[in-house]
């Protein structure tokens, strides 16, 4: 059985689906057993998923915006 700190190391790769088959299944496995590691996958999917729109590139009106403020 996988145990929380080795589903913590593996959780981005699990995200990724670059984990080998069977231990996506230990890893499915023990999501299934544990609420704590379950909210904690959970919660990482979440901040990947922000992260990403976080890091887009800012538009001129918004870089426009931000200068003005600066400039006030």
């Amino acid at each position: 059985m996988l145990k929380c700190r080795e589903v913590v190391d593996e959780a981005d790769q699990f995200l990724s689906d670059d984990l080998p088959r069977h231990r996506q299944w230990r890893f499915r496995f023990h999501l299934l057993i544990c609420k704590h590691c379950s909210r904690y996958v959970h919660q990482f999917q979440a901040l990947k998923d922000a992260t990403s729109f976080m890091h887009r590139k800012a538009s001129d009106e918004e870089i426009s915006r931000i200068m003005d403020s600066i400039d006030d």
